[in-house]
């Protein structure tokens, strides 16, 4: 490597670790509206008790779709019955979540 090109890349890295102080160590927000884990977790909580609201009623219009189209299928017929099953599970789950935290959260608090 040439002498010049060492000098280009010496002054490029120097420059790369001194730039904060130039530009006096510029502060990044927080992009979340949350500042504690507890707020997080409530946060996601609630994401997904969203997200669960709206694929419920989907999912159950996915099992009747089975259950029209099945023609005496007992194969599309079982299917049917897992999906509604399993989506009654899975959102059951999602407002135990919310539950459990809303009864962790008063326990802590007192």
């Amino acid at each position: 490597m040439s002498s010049c090109f060492k000098k280009i890349i010496f002054l490029i890295i120097l420059f790369s670790f001194l730039s904060p102080v130039f530009v006096k160590a510029a502060v990044l927000p927080n992009p979340l509206e949350w500042d504690t884990i507890e707020e997080v977790i409530v946060g996601v909580i609630d994401f997904i008790l969203w997200i669960a609201i709206a694929l419920v009623p989907l999912m159950i219009i996915i099992a009747a779709f089975f259950f029209l189209t099945s023609g005496g299928n007992p194969e599309r017929v079982s299917t049917a019955k897992n999906i509604i099953f399993w989506t009654i599970i899975g959102f059951t789950i999602v407002l135990l979540a919310k539950g459990v935290v809303s009864m962790v959260k008063q326990i802590i608090e007192g």
